[in-house]
């Protein structure tokens, strides 16, 4: 906890009780002094959220190594001993994300240069341009090539027709290899139809809108997995003794396991970083073993956890360990496909 200078005075200055050592007996404030050094304010960040004194690494060390004594220890009552389960998962999945952010695992731009941008009237003019460049150029004229000449050569000449840039060019586009079309021939199909329209007709490729609707659901997937938990539980509960076991436990359980699961994903991106700047091949190698250990760890993660906190017999543990992951496989997917599309309809 927090080391800063303790005041000489013993009246505590929040509630006005007599402290006689460092924490007032009335309502817990520690007695130090109200201002202290600049540092103080670092330490004091790092010390309070990591839990500096132990309890922090003691917890990710159980996390990772012991399989489910976290959450038994837990609902045992001794809840001092760890960093409580919501606000472990809260810290772990802040740095992961956060992580992320800063060093995607891999590039979504498909172009391989800049962000993803609308083309501007000054592009389209450029590519129209292009276009009859090449058309001109040929020595014997296609039929394709005489209509290019033909529909672009006065706009290009004409600045008055400068309008019909932007009219002409996406209709143009239809009739190219990166244009989408999906039929809105059903109830879930035309809204799909309708935004595909509607950034075509603002200038987007394939390539952006693609990039821009996994930008937008890599950055919607911590609400997602957050919406996710208490969906995680109710599947436990489902598969467990109602009496024996509330639904409170399975959410424990939960917190813990999504915690694991961003922390694996998070020392999988790190191995991943390593390796991208490493020009060694043996060590390279090694770093993908690791990677590849970690995916096996976390497969057999669960039904190490699951046999150590529910006490099931091995069989019945392995068998519901099973079928709680199936049914949360279709349920995080059908979520995933619902994020999917509300994250594509959100693309501006």
């Amino acid at each position: 906890m927090s080391h800063g200078k303790l005041r000489e005075e013993k009246d505590c200055l929040n509630c006005g009780h007599t402290v006689e050592e460092k924490y007032c007996p009335n309502c817990g404030q520690q007695n130090i002094q109200t201002r202290q050094p600049f540092h103080y304010l670092f330490t004091h960040f790092v010390e309070d959220f990591t839990h500096y004194d132990g309890q922090f690494w003691g917890t990710l060390k159980n996390l990772f190594f012991k399989p489910g004594k976290l959450t038994s220890t837990y609902l045992e009552g001794k809840r001092q001993t760890f960093v409580p389960p919501v606000k472990l998962y809260i810290f772990v999945s802040f740095v992961t994300f956060f992580l992320f952010a800063i060093f995607p695992p891999f590039n979504i731009n498909f172009e391989g240069k800049g962000k993803s941008k609308l083309f501007s009237q000054k592009d389209k003019i450029s590519e129209i341009q292009k276009a009859l460049n090449d058309a001109k150029a040929k020595e014997k004229w296609t039929k394709e090539d005489s209509i290019i000449i033909a529909k672009y050569t006065p706009i290009i000449t004409d600045s008055s027709k400068i309008d019909e840039i932007e009219q002409t060019f996406d209709m143009d586009k239809k009739l190219d290899e990166d244009e989408i079309t999906i039929s809105d021939n059903n109830f879930f199909n035309r809204p799909i139809h309708n935004k595909l329209a509607e950034l075509q007709k603002k200038g987007y490729k394939k390539s952006e809108i693609l990039t821009g609707f996994i930008e937008t659901t890599i950055h919607n997937l911590p609400k997602a997995l957050f919406i996710y938990l208490p969906i995680f539980a109710f599947i436990l509960w489902l598969f467990h003794n109602k009496k024996r076991w509330w639904y409170f436990d399975h959410g424990i359980f939960t917190l813990h396991y999504f915690s694991f699961l961003l922390l694996s994903l998070l020392l999988s991106l790190l191995l991943y970083k390593v390796s991208e700047y490493c020009s060694v091949p043996f060590i390279n190698k090694i770093l993908y073993l690791g990677i590849f250990c970690i995916f096996f760890y976390d497969i057999i993660y669960f039904f190490i956890a699951h046999k150590r906190v529910y006490n099931t017999k091995k069989r019945v543990s392995i068998l519901i360990g099973f079928l709680t992951l199936w049914f949360n496989f279709f349920a995080f997917t059908f979520l995933i496909i619902g994020l999917a599309l509300i994250s594509f309809l959100m693309i501006h």
